[in-house]
């Protein structure tokens, strides 16, 4: 009989860590196959809401064998004992009346030594990790850069970003994707933008001029070697986390679920490339070259 969960799971991706020791709570048969779900994870797991970083990979042992770990995902139960993973939780992540779980899918079914109760070592696949919190990183930066580029196309106020520039990101954004250094991230240029105030005809004239200015900015911003971290309010993955990176114009701190760096020491450079081939759609794509 599965045990009910009283508690959502404590994470420790938000320190950095890749490896872990842990109990086996629940082991579930889903839609995407054999989930594990332990009481702590070092394990970032994919949002169910805003999936922009990947889950983390990596593999779960005890007594010399190991099993694979697909993409982490988020998990959820509820009061009455619904088990819900990924895109088939019905609601958003905090929401009363749910536990909130990071679920482990296994590569095949569950080995014979894997159960409930069991005391398990997890370790995540780090060069991997690595890559996707230069990425995620390397997104946030893009982003504040990007709003400077574009402040002076604003002609009302629509609200500010995380170092008091005209937030362009909140205002356009309908999709970020991340992945290892690096980022796609595309933005509606629609008639709800123009009436927010937004010139998306000046924005075309000068397409290449701001795609300079952004870079201009992330190179200084790289050289800068400024710290970065994630601010976690609580231990679990329900409660809410922060980047925070000190920049030269000043701390800017966005809430964010994922995983950074902790110093823009580890990138050699990050660049971007706007692309209008869709008036209607901005896209930029974020690369960064790791620090050897």
């Amino acid at each position: 009989m599965t045990p009910s969960v009283t508690t959502s799971t404590i994470v420790s991706f938000a320190g950095g860590d890749v490896t872990g020791s842990s109990t086996v709570s629940r082991i579930e048969s889903t839609p995407i196959g054999a989930v594990v779900v332990v009481d702590s994870t070092p394990f970032h797991p994919v949002d169910h809401t805003w999936p922009d970083q990947p889950g983390d990979t990596g593999e779960i042992a005890h007594d010399g064998s190991a099993v694979r770990v697909s993409p982490a995902v988020m998990a959820a139960v509820s009061d009455e004992g619904e088990f819900a993973v990924g895109s088939d939780i019905p609601v958003k992540r905090g929401a009363e009346g749910w536990t909130w779980l990071v679920g482990h899918p296994l590569e095949g079914e569950a080995p014979a030594w894997l159960v409930e109760g069991t005391r398990v070592e997890l370790a995540v696949d780090s060069s991997r990790r690595a890559g996707l919190s230069r990425g995620h990183t390397a997104c946030h930066l893009a982003s504040l850069a990007l709003d400077l580029a574009l402040a002076d196309l604003w002609r009302k106020d629509p609200g500010v970003d995380a170092l008091g520039t005209p937030n362009f990101e909140a205002r356009a954004n309908q999709s970020s994707r991340i992945h290892e250094d690096g980022a796609v991230d595309e933005y509606r240029l629609g008639k709800s933008l123009r009436k927010a105030g937004f010139d998306t005809e000046g924005l075309t004239a000068t397409l290449a001029d701001r795609e300079a200015a952004i870079n201009a900015q992330l190179t200084a911003w790289v050289a800068s070697g400024a710290s970065s971290r994630v601010v976690p309010e609580g231990p679990t993955i329900v409660d809410r986390r922060s980047w925070s990176c000190e920049l030269p114009q000043g701390t800017a701190e966005i809430l964010c679920g994922g995983t950074h760096v902790a110093s823009l020491s580890e990138f050699v450079s990050i660049s971007v490339t706007l692309d209008l081939t869709d008036p209607q759609l901005l896209v930029m794509t974020t690369r960064a070259v790791p620090a050897s």
